[in-house]
């Protein structure tokens, strides 16, 4: 699909849910959002695997910042709260956090 079918697509949404509209939601801000969460919760190497970006070259300190497969995994099955086979075990989360907005996905947040 090209970028303009996708923004067709943000919009007809956007007309349905205003709130899409309201927060000016598309591809790029999902991805943009996703992976800023990614970084703050896992790291810049992690947030850049998950993006696909290890093959390209970037700052020297890119050289020394390396996440596998299990990292992006465990990554993925934080930010959806779904399983993940190549996941790493989850860390015990306290129980004074469970309910407390702010450790939440932002995404999480649009829909409470």
């Amino acid at each position: 699909m090209t970028s303009r079918r996708y923004d067709q697509l943000w919009h007809r949404i956007g007309t349905h849910l205003p709130w899409i509209a309201i927060h000016n939601i598309s591809t790029h801000w999902l991805c943009h959002t996703t992976l800023t969460w990614v970084e703050r919760h896992y790291g810049y190497g992690i947030a850049r695997a998950y993006a696909g970006h290890t093959d390209t070259t970037g700052p020297a300190t890119t050289t020394y910042i390396k996440a596998d497969l299990h990292d992006v995994a465990t990554a993925l099955a934080a930010m959806t709260g779904q399983p993940h086979p190549l996941a790493y075990p989850p860390p015990a989360r306290p129980a004074d956090t469970a309910d407390n907005p702010a450790t939440h996905h932002p995404i999480e947040l649009l829909f409470t």
